[in-house]
Parts: C-alpha cells; sequence; structure tokens
C-alpha cells in the first residue's frame, strides 16, 4: 500500500533509483512518476514535493545515466592506461586516454541500453559544468573527460592546436552514431565480435582524422 511519506528519509534519491530501474528494463519512456511512485512505495503525490512533472524526473534519471556512463569511461581508463609500460610517454597516454573514453561509451551502450538511451534524453547543453549529478567518482562528466582526453591529445603534441576547437562535436558525433546504430538501427544485426573488430577501427580513424 503507497506511503505518503518515505519510510528511510530521502525520498528524492529513492524516486531517482526507481526511475534508473525502469529505464535500465526499458528506457526513458518508462519513466513515469505513478510507476515511479509505486517501486518507491509512496503515494503518486509524494513526487510533487521533489520534481514539478514527469519530465523534471526523466531530466533527473538522465543525468544519474550518465553518472553511470562516466563510471563506465572511469574504468575503461583505468584499463587502457593499465595496458600501457611504464616508460610510456605522454603521446602514448593521452592516445590511449582518447581511445579509452570511445571504448568505454560504447561498452557501456551495448551493455546498458536502456540507460543509455535515456543517458541522452536530457534537452540542454552537456557541456554545463554544473550537471554534477552527471559526473562519476572521479567528478567529472563524460563530456569532460572527452575535453580531457582532446586537450591531453593537444598538451602531447598529437592534435595541433588550431584543430582543437570543436573536435568534442566531431569525435562524440562519430562514437555516438555508431552507438546509436548497433542498439536501434540497421547494425543492431551484426555479431559482437564484427561489432568490435568495427569499434576498434572506429576509434582508430577518430584518432587519427581529428
Amino acid at each position: 500500500m503507497a506511503r505518503s511519506t518515505y519510510r528511510h528519509g530521502d525520498l528524492h534519491r529513492a524516486l531517482i533509483d526507481a526511475g534508473l530501474e525502469l529505464a535500465r528494463e526499458s528506457g526513458p519512456d518508462a519513466v513515469v512518476l505513478r510507476e515511479t511512485t509505486r517501486k518507491a512505495q509512496v503515494a503518486a503525490s509524494a513526487a510533487y514535493r521533489h520534481f514539478a512533472d514527469r519530465d523534471a524526473l526523466v531530466h533527473a534519471v538522465s543525468m544519474a545515466a550518465q553518472a553511470h556512463l562516466a563510471e563506465a569511461i572511469e574504468r575503461a581508463q583505468a584499463e587502457e592506461l593499465a595496458k600501457l609500460p611504464a616508460d610510456a610517454d605522454d603521446v602514448a597516454r593521452s592516445r590511449a586516454l582518447l581511445r579509452s573514453v570511445g571504448a568505454g561509451y560504447l561498452g557501456f551502450a551495448w551493455a546498458e541500453p536502456g540507460w543509455f538511451r535515456t543517458a541522452f534524453w536530457v534537452h540542454e547543453d552537456l557541456r554545463d559544468a554544473a550537471a554534477r549529478m552527471a559526473a562519476g567518482p572521479g567528478g567529472k562528466t563524460p563530456f569532460q573527460m572527452l575535453s580531457h582526453a582532446l586537450d591531453a591529445m593537444v598538451d602531447s603534441g598529437v592534435l595541433p592546436e588550431d584543430q582543437r576547437r570543436g573536435a568534442e562535436v566531431l569525435a562524440w558525433s562519430t562514437v555516438h552514431g555508431m552507438a546509436t546504430l548497433t542498439i536501434d538501427g540497421p547494425l543492431r544485426v551484426i555479431d559482437p565480435a564484427t561489432r568490435r573488430m568495427l569499434a576498434e577501427r572506429l576509434l582508430l580513424m577518430v584518432e587519427r582524422g581529428l
């Protein structure tokens, strides 16, 4: 039976977690106030104390999904950097950083398509550093991690400074296109091995083409 108060005190977080559970299964369209409050075991009216409407709830869930994406990218970065020899130079490290952002991004899309779709439901400028809810454990959003990797490419001399402007948009558009085509588009039918091979070639193309 629905309650009007939340027994653990943090209904705001509980509603976001319930929304994440729904989104993980079926994407952002599944995040509706009534079903979210049912999962949180509170009355439907209780949600309006924290979210003005469904859009506000889905926005918060979208930010939380981006935080999960950021965490996946952080793991990919740690794994990629761990493969480098101890004496790896800045060039090798900057290339690994950029490559791992793309690898983490694609890996998350394939492992968590519901969350991936939800992460990009948000209709605002993702460069906004105030979107703290979208940051991973390391404190950066996915977009900020991409920017950091590109800055490292400039610092190491791999990416000419005069080509830095707009590089996030180019790299992001390319990798996001692959992600979308392989989870919702015609490329969803390809087998995992072929998908990984194509992803590796795509990431190399991005690295060389910037």
